[in-house]
């Protein structure tokens, strides 16, 4: 999500700079890593908790970091909702619109899954203009003759191949070529996909890959381990490309947008966050502008859907130990609406709440029920209680970090009673990871692009030389307030490249330049990207 920003002006102190058109006092905070390594970090970090208290919003503040305190990646990279591209794809899979909810669903639980085997990290505050674009190209996921099963994935996986041709090998880049077997339930569509944001519909209601090549050993070690190349029949991987421009500095609020042209479906939506200190822990929630991930379908089985993802509200824990984690609160709501059969469809994923004593246990439940599209009641069904039984078509539960399962209501299904009676693998998230993304080389990035933007910054963290980090940083953040002290002078506003600067609906609209840079991204050839 978006971060704050970076229209600042300097103080005495030469490791600090403050946003002084943000709300909320100044706060300064000393540079002490360089020091002390970790302890100095920590320090810093309890420093920065005790200063927040009682600040209404920390996502404003007029601060920026010193460059020791930062991951060496850009926000815009950082958030993405594509950490399983291969399940955002598949929502347009199936003929059945059931199954396609229930695809929605193993989305919404995957599409973060860098929070779940990777670390809590703080990257790079995203300047006004900044923008990043990626893509990926996976193998469709496939599926059982049982319809009750998970879907069968074809790469980045710990999963048992589904025939013994399948073959392993190691994570050398994000350059792999992957190929898999064909979904027999895909869609074969080769629209562009590109007509949401053209032309938006009235609607009721998304791991970071290091710029530099992986070095944790762990990491590999772990990796190598992984199912990149399933079995059956051969075909080329789909491409799923991805497009974020910073388009706002007050609040500071980021645009995306996704595509998948192959299964004719598109996402997008703006990511801005409000932040908070509620005793040791950090309270994250949408901002205002933040009003979820919109899918749309345009062609295909689910032709008109349009699917709505909200937001939870999730907790940054361990503060004080610095070892971080995240707990999740509240409600997911996933709204399928335009659809062309008799039933509409709507999830509720509800995050249990943790207990104040004890470890945490990330538990959730949920159900899939169908709602009536000209009523308003299933507005008030936010958790699993509200929903009537009678409304009710498939219950999951489980473990957020690792394995839900799910059955079908027996009430009103064409389903056998036995098979429904049984729970079976909605995701089993323990054995996914993160799919790398694609990028161009920095040679040919634009200026504004994150990677090249952030490039000196990224080099100088990664030899752990955070003082000239810091000094790259604060050059950064001086030519953006050099350029909006500009932009005031003349009476300009800021007009973002890619997006319409209007994003009042939480729904971004392409530019003819955000039209053609994804154009351009569904063209890159393998040989040019790194």
């Amino acid at each position: 999500m978006a971060e704050s920003k970076d229209d600042l002006t300097p103080t005495a102190d030469p490791t600090l700079i403050l946003d002084e058109d943000a709300p909320g006092p100044p706060i300064s905070l000393p540079d002490e890593s360089a020091e002390a390594g970790e302890v100095g970090k920590l320090k810093m970090i309890v420093q920065l908790v005790k200063r927040c208290l009682g600040v209404k919003d920390i996502a404003a503040m007029r601060l920026s970091l010193p460059a020791s305190l930062l991951e060496p990646l850009p926000n815009l990279e950082y958030w993405h909702y594509l950490d399983r591209p291969d399940l955002f794809a598949a929502i347009n899979d199936s003929d059945d619109a059931f199954e396609r909810m229930l695809s929605a669903v193993r989305f919404a639980f995957t599409k973060d899954l860098k929070f779940i085997h990777g670390k809590v990290c703080k990257p790079y505050n995203s300047v006004l203009g900044e923008h990043f674009r990626a893509h990926w190209d996976v193998p469709p996921v496939r599926y059982s003759s049982d319809p009750m099963q998970p879907p069968i994935f074809g790469t980045h996986t710990t999963q048992a191949p589904p025939s013994p041709q399948v073959s392993t090998t190691a994570l050398l880049s994000e350059t792999l070529s992957i190929k898999s077997g064909r979904s027999g339930r895909s869609s074969k569509s080769t629209r562009s996909g590109l007509s949401l944001l053209s032309k938006v519909k009235a609607s009721p209601s998304t791991a970071p890959t290091s710029p530099h090549q992986v070095t944790d050993a762990g990491l590999a070690g772990h990796m190598s381990s992984l199912s990149l190349v399933a079995g059956g029949p051969e075909m080329d991987p789909l491409r799923v490309v991805f497009l974020t421009e910073q388009i706002s500095h007050h609040p500071p609020a980021s645009a995306y947008y996704a595509v998948c042209p192959a299964r004719s479906i598109e996402m997008c939506g703006v990511d801005q966050i409000s932040a908070k200190i509620s005793g040791t822990t950090v309270r994250v929630a949408p901002g205002s502008y933040n009003n979820g991930i919109y899918i749309n379908i345009n062609g295909g089985p689910g032709e008109g859907e349009q699917y709505h993802i909200s937001h939870p509200i999730a907790s940054i824990n361990g503060i004080l130990r610095g070892s971080f984690y995240i707990t999740v609160a509240d409600s997911t709501i996933i709204t399928c609406t335009g659809g062309r059969g008799k039933e509409s469809y709507r999830a509720v994923i509800e995050y249990k709440e943790e207990s104040w004593l004890g470890r945490a246990h990330f538990l959730v439940e949920g159900v899939i029920h169908t709602y009536d599209e000209d009523a308003t009641e299933h507005e008030e069904w936010t958790k699993v209680k509200h929903v009537p039984q009678s409304r009710i078509a498939a219950f999951f539960d489980g473990c957020w970090r690792n394995h839900i399962r799910w059955r079908r209501n027996p009430s009103g299904s064409t389903v056998s009673v036995s098979s429904m009676a049984e729970f079976h693998t909605l995701i089993d998230l323990e054995k996914l990871q993160v799919i790398p993304k694609v990028v161009r080389p920095l040679e040919k990035q634009l200026p504004k692009e994150s990677r090249k933007l952030w490039e000196n910054v990224t080099a100088k963290l990664l030899s752990k030389e955070y003082g000239d980090a810091t000094k790259h940083k604060l050059t950064l953040e001086q030519k953006q307030r050099d350029e909006a002290s500009e932009r005031k002078r003349k009476g300009e506003v800021f007009i973002p490249t890619y997006f319409d600067r209007d994003i009042d609906s939480g729904i971004p609209v392409l530019t003819d330049e955000g039209r053609k840079a994804v154009e351009e991204e569904l063209r890159e050839s393998a040989s040019d990207t790194i």
